[in-house]
This record gives C-alpha cells, sequence and structure tokens, in this order.
C-alpha cells in the first residue's frame, strides 16, 4: 500500500483550433503512468476563443495515491537535470498553500518527452497532504523530481 502524501493532481490541457484533439490527448495521456491511463478519467469542455474560435479544454482529477505517485515518479525518471535544477530553484514560487504547480511541454509530452515550459503547456497542479514547504521538497526529492 503507497502511503498517502499526495492528495489529489489535477492536469488540464487546451486543444486550440489549429490542433489535433486526438493528438493533444495522447500527449495527456504519454504523461500518465503506461498501466493506469484507462483509470484516468478525461473530461471535456469546448469553449470559445477571443474570435469565435472553437477551444477544447481537457482535464483530470486523480486522487489514488498509487496513480498520483506512479505520476509523479514517471515525471521524476524523465525530466532532464537542468529542469529539475530549474524546478528546485522555483520551488518557493511554484509552491502555494500545500499546491505544487508544474507545467509541461505540450509538444514533447506528444514525443513521449518531459520537459518544463510555460507555453501552451499542460498544467500540473499537485495538492500535498502537508502544506510544510521542507516535506514537499522531501517528497519531491523521493520521487526523483529535484535533484
Amino acid at each position: 500500500m503507497v502511503r498517502k502524501r499526495v492528495a489529489s493532481i489535477e492536469i488540464s490541457i487546451f486543444a486550440h483550433a489549429t490542433e489535433d484533439p486526438e493528438k493533444v490527448k495522447r500527449a495527456f495521456h504519454n504523461i500518465l503512468p503506461p498501466n493506469k491511463t484507462e483509470e484516468v478519467i478525461l473530461h471535456k469542455s469546448v469553449l470559445k476563443g477571443e474570435y469565435g474560435n472553437p477551444i477544447i479544454y481537457y482535464r483530470a482529477r486523480i486522487t489514488k495515491p498509487e496513480i498520483t505517485e506512479a505520476l509523479l515518479r514517471r515525471i521524476g525518471d524523465n525530466l532532464p537535470l537542468h529542469d529539475k535544477k530549474a524546478l528546485n530553484s522555483e520551488f518557493g514560487r511554484r509552491l502555494d498553500r500545500g499546491k505544487l504547480y508544474i507545467r509541461l511541454d505540450k509538444q514533447a509530452a506528444y514525443m513521449e518527452r518531459y520537459r518544463l515550459c510555460n507555453t501552451d503547456p499542460i498544467h500540473l497542479k499537485i495538492r500535498f497532504k502537508t502544506s510544510k514547504i521542507n516535506e514537499i521538497k522531501q517528497i519531491c526529492r523521493e520521487l526523483g523530481m529535484l535533484p
């Protein structure tokens, strides 16, 4: 039994009118642990852009400890060292009341690679059972997300 250190992970991603929604969903599924993709329910909302263009908003909320920890370990195993160092140095800015905010490159995720980015990303909001920064950093270190 996995000890519950992560309360939930919310993942969200946009598919713009110029993008193939199936490819965007593939990028989303590529960051999940391969044996758990069927257990993660992807919710879809259709929005309108500034010029009336359709935008699809996908989101999922994961609360099962075996999936949340496996997802974070997968990110930790695949995130390049320079991104782990960047995450470590920006940790205080990415953390708010026990929630860690990470943005992964959607294009890289489609190619089954992981890297941090700020432009049109896959958003992850990771809510921990604790709000103490040192405890959260330790959990992230144990999962391989920090150097």
